[in-house]
């Protein structure tokens, strides 16, 4: 005779029934868990921006202050309310590479390094 293991108690093959207390624990169980994530998801999308891992190593080189930061998100504002996708915000001497679409500083390139350098698929600048 062979068995099957569900939710750790052995069954007879062809007694696939799961104990009525062990499907409500578990539906309970799903809807917490995907109110969480819903949750999750929504507070993702209110943050201002992400910073990519790249941009994050970048900025912690160049000491930018939270202040700093609130600017950048200013910069962001300003670049959705035109409509862009793909922008380069220009903030002291640092040129930030960033998707409005997907709100995320994608990296960060300080001024001496970016001589001789070429952005690609850019639709807009912001100056800040």
């Amino acid at each position: 005779m062979s068995f099957r293991v569900i939710n750790g108690k052995a069954y007879p093959v062809g007694n696939f029934q799961i104990p009525n207390d062990k499907v409500n624990e578990d539906d309970n169980y799903n809807k917490s868990n995907f109110s969480d994530i819903l949750n999750e998801a929504i507070n993702k999308n209110s943050e201002e921006y992400t910073l990519s891992k790249h941009a994050a190593d970048r900025l912690k080189e160049i000491n930018f202050t939270a202040a700093d930061m609130e600017e950048i998100a200013k910069g962001f504002k300003m670049a959705e309310n035109k409509g862009a996708k793909n922008s380069v915000m220009l903030y002291k001497d640092v040129a930030l590479i960033a998707s409005i679409e997907n709100k995320t500083v994608i990296t960060a390139v300080e001024k001496e390094r970016s001589k001789e350098n070429v952005f690609t698929n850019i639709d807009s600048v912001v100056i800040l």
